[in-house]
């Protein structure tokens, strides 16, 4: 299933937060989206997983989602928005209960998401027990759990450490690499966007428009820590952004 925007804009009140956003997520890739701090990211993304709707402009969603899809768009925050309570496990369990899976067909789906996100030995563990990087493991599996035509991703690894950042980047290129999925993938962080990016969507400082989208040629499993062609296309965007992001940054702070 593609989506596609066409002339997205949207204020609040009298600010205007994006302007004239016209945008195709093929099937199969993952569309990063970078800007300045106020310029829409999360705002678009909300847009595209229909819990807000644009003052002008249409989302729409093209083809049918995969077999088997229970949620057609699902989120993976930050925070995790795990259940303290309930084991890893529990946690993946809770997305397929909505949906009247249980007994012998949860397991067998529970079963593949763990053993696709290396949480098998962890099934019993509780989130008190599990790292930063594991949690958000279990997010993953839970997304994948219902089989989604598309991951809409809001900075799912900014809480964590560099270390297990980079982690976190290889195993969801490993997970792209067995079985493609498409995402939406709102980040700060560039380096994320040039390692796990098919195109990388800049938007301006407030009112977003986009001001480029760059494409990354390198198959996503070639991509490594400190390569030189990923650096490069950094620098690049860091160039795009980066008197915008100054001027962003100033907005903000004098409200």
């Amino acid at each position: 299933m593609d989506i596609r925007l066409s002339g997205v804009s949207h204020a609040y009140g009298q600010m205007e937060v994006m302007r004239d956003i016209t945008l195709d997520i093929p099937s199969g890739q993952i569309v990063c989206i970078v800007g300045p701090s106020g310029c829409g990211k999360s705002t678009l993304l909300r847009f595209i997983g229909g819990l807000e709707r644009p003052d002008q402009g249409e989302v729409l969603q093209m083809g049918a989602p995969p077999e088997g899809c229970l949620n057609p768009l699902t989120y993976i925050f930050q925070d995790f928005a795990l259940l303290p309570w309930r084991s890893v496990a529990g946690n993946v369990s809770l997305v397929l209960e909505d949906h009247g899976i249980r007994g012998t067909r949860a397991r067998e789906i529970i079963d593949d998401v763990l053993d696709r996100t290396k949480l098998t030995d962890f099934a019993k563990a509780l989130p008190k027990q599990l790292s930063g990087g594991m949690k958000q493991r279990v997010a993953i599996a839970r997304a994948l759990a219902v089989r989604p035509a598309v991951m809409l991703m809001d900075e799912p690894l900014s809480a964590l450490d560099s270390q297990t950042r980079e982690l976190l980047m290889d195993d969801l290129i490993a997970l792209w690499t067995r079985t493609p999925f498409t995402a939406v993938y709102v980040t700060h962080n560039l380096a994320e966007a040039v390692r796990l990016g098919h195109s990388i969507v800049v938007l301006s400082r407030r009112p977003g428009q986009i001001r480029e989208i760059v494409e990354i040629r390198k198959p996503l499993a070639e991509r490594g820590f400190a390569d030189p062609d990923l650096e490069a296309q950094q620098k690049h965007l860091w160039n795009l952004m980066r008197d915008e992001a100054r001027a962003a940054d100033a907005e903000l702070l004098h409200g």
